[in-house]
């Protein structure tokens, strides 16, 4: 391996299997076949070492698929070499390969899906894996279409985050854990001293009011207060499940904390005609509370 892989044939070999434009780019700069040096050094450590050898010619004709016209040098300087190589063997289906991708990649990824149930993390799993890994008749494996540009672990998180936002609009049986309304109640007052303060009877009134106000939200809207309330999904992690802009989350996340709000007045409204002073409490907690969490995710 090492013997075949040196700059200078790898240097050549790309210029054989880009197109004339970009060669051009190349040849206007001088020493620019120092850039391949990370390549090079990719298959002697990191994952790549852990891998088969792959033949030179084949992973360059990959590599220069990876870089644009244009900015055929701008991308050069920041490609993750090491990643690229090992999700090149991985397409490949190189034995080793997709072992360094289950133990390196693969078993960070249910760290980064947050809290969500065990059933689902393992659903997430397969289908990242047969959506990577599998390619179908003349298609590749997608993890091909890794181009370097960021780590390959972020790549493949970003990619787990959005099978479970499908899993999570497409099927009900697929919803992150279902806190119960105790929960909720607990999670929007830890430790609020006037949460403290409030009576046995006003608590289970909130409780029972944050059901029946839940329970009646849209799916939709429902989902994306447990994915944040709760899980902890930052606007750029939930603007990359649903699409969209990141100031449309936020705008939605907003409309969907405002009807939960109504919905708890009204519930609570008819139940304390006679205790607006309890009524207050309990709607100002709610809403403070939400208030706090939503500004943090919207910083």
């Amino acid at each position: 391996m090492s013997e075949q892989w040196t700059t200078g044939s790898l240097a050549a070999l790309l210029r054989e299997h880009l197109p004339r434009e970009q060669r051009a780019e190349l040849d206007a700069v001088p020493g620019w076949e120092a850039l391949l040096n990370p390549y090079v050094e990719a298959t002697r450590s990191g994952w790549a070492k852990a891998t088969a050898p792959l033949p030179a010619e084949s992973f360059v004709r990959h590599l220069a698929r990876h870089l644009p016209a244009g900015r055929t040098l701008e991308v050069m300087r920041i490609l993750h070499g090491a990643d690229l190589y090992l999700a090149y063997a991985c397409a490949r289906g190189e034995p080793s390969a997709l072992r360094a991708f289950e133990q390196d990649i693969r078993r960070y990824i249910p760290a980064r899906l947050g809290r969500v149930s065990p059933s689902m993390v393992d659903e997430v799993l397969q289908v990242l894996r047969e959506r990577l890994l599998v390619g179908s008749g003349d298609t590749p494996p997608r993890i091909s279409s890794y181009g370097g540009r960021g780590p390959l672990l972020n790549w493949v998180g970003i990619v787990a985050a959005r099978i479970a936002g499908e899993l999570v609009g497409r099927d009900a049986r697929h919803e992150l854990v279902a806190e119960p309304p105790e929960e909720l109640v607990r999670l929007l007052a830890p430790s609020d001293p006037e949460y403290a303060l409030l009576r046995e009877d006003a608590r289970r009134l909130l409780i029972e009011s944050l059901r029946q106000a839940v329970a009646v939200l849209p799916e939709q809207e429902r989902t994306l207060l447990r994915l944040h309330h709760f899980h902890g999904f930052t606007m750029d992690r939930l603007t990359l499940m649903y699409g969209g802009s990141r100031s449309g989350i936020a705008r939605r996340i907003a409309e969907a904390r405002e009807q939960l709000l109504e919905r708890v007045r009204m519930e609570l409204t008819p139940r304390l005609k006679q205790d607006r002073l309890t009524l207050e409490s309990l709607l100002g907690l709610v809403s403070s509370r939400l208030d706090l969490s939503l500004q943090g995710l919207l910083d």
